[in-house]
């Protein structure tokens, strides 16, 4: 059996705003080429955990560490780490290569060959007919997918997303499900993923970790925790809205083929 090895470590982190403690020494492991969804309502803590992660904001205690090394007091660049948006942010005055190849170019061992990078990129994604058109021009699926290429080219060893295909439509979300799996295997890369969605959590993930005011309230498969979930909170959150879900899905096509 292959051993798995711990990517990035966190260990007793903690934050408050204003006197409110948003996450409580939280601790925990994203093993190498793991697929790790936090899960979790809007407030958890969720996306502060992340932005402390990704070095965008400072932890009130605690430690993170890369690879055994402790990047706490790293700037973002130095981390190694990348990071794909809800909203995508992209710079809508450039084009979709532009767009891609920019970061590449603010960096000394990238900069020569930022736009065959950028190419290359794409061209892995899917996107080399798209290369010249601008944002606006683009589906919303395919923003994203332009968000994760800039990413992806700059070669980070760990992705942040932070619920990068909330803002699309059902039929992208489906879409961009399974293009993130295939993009995480192609790139062989460590990905941990913010979602408040049960299915999205429970598609995509090795492993998931339920949040619930800045606490874990479980870490494991998606099957152990539907078969065992650790406390109640867990069991309505997660277990009973995933059956709802499958119950109101079942209720509408049996409608439907009552129709026909």
């Amino acid at each position: 059996m292959e051993v798995l090895t711990p990517k990035l470590s966190v260990r007793n982190i903690t934050k408050s705003f204003d006197g409110k403690t948003v996450l409580n020494h939280l601790s925990f492991d994203l093993m190498e080429g793991e697929f790790l969804s936090i899960l979790g309502p809007s407030g958890c803590g969720k996306t502060t955990l992340l932005r402390i992660l990704v070095g965008l904001e400072t932890a009130d205690g605690g430690e993170i560490l890369k690879g055994g090394k402790d990047i706490s007091k790293l700037s973002s660049f130095e981390r190694g780490m990348g990071i794909v948006f809800q909203n995508y942010a992209l710079f809508p005055n450039m084009t979709v290569l532009e767009n891609v190849q920019y970061a590449l170019t603010l960096r000394k061992d990238t900069k020569k060959d930022a736009k065959a990078i950028a190419q290359r990129t794409l061209e892995q994604v899917g996107l080399t007919d798209q290369m010249n058109k601008k944002p606006n021009q683009l589906s919303g699926g395919q923003q994203q997918r332009v968000a994760i290429a800039r990413t992806l080219a700059t070669n980070p060893d760990v992705i942040l997303l932070d619920e990068p295909i909330s803002a699309l439509d059902v039929t992208n979300r489906e879409i961009m499900k399974a293009e993130l799996k295939a993009l995480q295997k192609k790139f062989n890369v460590t990905m941990l993923f913010i979602t408040h969605d049960q299915e999205e959590a429970f598609f995509l993930s090795d492993r998931i970790m339920v949040m619930n005011t800045g606490n874990i309230e479980q870490m494991d498969t998606p099957l152990a925790i539907y078969q065992k979930p650790a406390n109640d909170y867990v069991k309505e959150f997660v277990v009973n809205q995933l059956d709802k879900k499958y119950t109101d899905l079942l209720r509408y096509t049996g409608r439907n083929s009552h129709e026909k």
